[in-house]
């Protein structure tokens, strides 16, 4: 062997398949050989064949199974550590729990819209957990009392277009609208209205949370907000909901975060920007008690905005037939009379009134058990129960100066303005001018 080339012989007594075959005779006078010249074979120490690695082929190479078991050893190792790094990599991904709702969440969701499943993303599976079938809203327009003018107004511009998109083909005039606001004081109905909006229209009902949209990893909420459109997208016609939409989209400041910045920009460009299809069927639906906190720019994407004002005394009684409707009350309960009794209240103070009120028959049919008195069910619910409530119950007051500075699209309520309302404005007015004057006096006593 070391007759020929050296560097054919090294590589032969090297290749642990070949060495393994010769007989043990002849690998130990190969390593006897390689031991005892050594120091004489070759003079240039570069090419000199070391015992210690004929040894160690020897040693490896002594039989093909102690190779073979290395190398399914090397490949188990290998396998197991992928499986390490791709379990720590998905157990470090910071949407896995909601990625995961969302995932089991889909069939559901698909089966409840009535559609096939679609291709989405992890962060659209994310947004895809507050979508709402419009067939599982219990709200229709019926169920809203009042506000006649106000439900017209949103069914031509709103749901029209988005049941009958045929008959807004014509013309770029009449495309859907991409932008509805509802604003008023706190316990008017707009939540509610929105709801009978999505009933009405059969749109899918995104309600966008905006704990949804936060992240503390750099990037995530901008992906997240674009699935909010892009998930809109694939399952229009579909109505994007904000309610208090003041705390997500409010005038910009120079003390606002980096992130929330990009947050709002990234949801004006995706909304009506220039990539923004003008025919989708998607529209933006946002509610707010303090309009004049929002941006210019998302006001001028809201072209459409309604005032969800207090209601007046016709209203009132609309709201309390609605609410009645369907519980066993008195034939004989004048609306009118309770409605002149609950002026300044709320739809929303006049639901807690009658839940209030549904109370006094259960306090009587309990009141006739302890004095042995059966009866098979509690008593309709009477008048004079609205009426006792009232004596006890205090409205909602509705701040005006939160409504101040609004555009020309709002009218305010300075006309639903009480009286101890006034007093509390006129006083603090006074106040703000006394503390004026004096802080002028003292500079000009310390500037004579």
């Amino acid at each position: 062997i070391f007759s020929r080339n050296h560097e054919e012989a090294k590589a032969f007594l090297r290749h642990p398949l070949i060495f393994a075959r010769l007989s043990v005779e002849l690998q130990a006078l190969l390593i006897s050989i390689v031991a005892e010249n050594r120091k004489t074979y070759c003079t240039n120490p570069s090419q000199y064949i070391h015992i210690g690695d004929i040894r160690f082929l020897k040693m490896k190479g002594s039989s093909e199974t102690k190779l073979l078991q290395e190398l399914i050893l090397y490949a188990a190792s290998a396998a197991l550590s992928s499986l390490v790094l791709f379990a720590g990599l998905r157990h470090l991904d910071p949407n896995r729990e909601s990625s995961k709702k969302a995932l089991e969440q889909k069939k559901q969701i698909a089966k409840r819209l009535g559609r096939p499943l679609i291709q989405t993303n992890p962060y659209e599976d994310v947004i895809a957990c507050d979508v709402i079938n419009p067939d599982h809203i219990d709200v229709e327009f019926d169920s809203v009392g009042g506000l006649e003018t106000i439900k017209q107004a949103l069914y031509e511009l709103v749901i029209l277009p988005l049941r009958r998109p045929d008959l807004f083909l014509h013309g770029k005039l009449l495309g859907p609208q991409k932008g509805v606001l509802l604003y008023g004081p706190p316990g008017t109905g707009k939540t509610m209205l929105a709801k009978a909006i999505a009933k009405e229209s059969g749109a899918v009902f995104i309600n966008v949370r905006i704990s949804n949209l936060m992240s503390k990893w750099f990037g995530d909420a901008q992906k997240l907000v674009a699935a909010v459109f892009s998930l809109a997208y694939k399952l229009q016609p579909a109505i994007i909901f904000i309610d208090e939409v003041d705390s997500f989209l409010g005038q910009r400041r120079t003390t606002d975060h980096e992130a929330l910045t990009n947050m709002k920009t990234e949801f004006m460009a995706l909304w009506d920007g220039f990539t923004t299809d003008q025919n989708a069927r998607v529209m933006v639906l946002a509610a707010t008690n303090r309009p004049s906190e929002l941006d210019e720019a998302i006001l001028r994407r809201l072209p459409q905005a309604f005032e969800i004002g207090m209601p007046d005394h016709k209203e009132r009684v609309e709201i309390l037939k609605v609410i009645l409707k369907g519980e066993r009350v008195e034939d004989d309960i004048d609306f009118n009379h309770i409605s002149s009794l609950c002026d300044g209240y709320t739809g929303s103070d006049l639901i807690e009134l009658c839940k209030k009120a549904a109370y006094f028959p259960i306090r009587d049919l309990l009141n006739d058990e302890k004095n042995g008195k059966s009866s098979p069910e509690p008593r309709p619910l009477s008048q004079l129960d609205l009426e006792k409530v009232l004596a006890t119950s205090r409205k909602t007051k509705v701040a005006a100066s939160e409504y101040t500075g609004l555009s020309s699209q709002s009218q305010g309520w300075s006309g639903h303005r009480e009286p101890d309302d006034q007093v509390q404005a006129a006083i603090s007015e006074l106040s703000k001018l006394v503390v004026s004057q004096v802080l002028n006096l003292q500079s000009d006593a310390h500037n004579p």
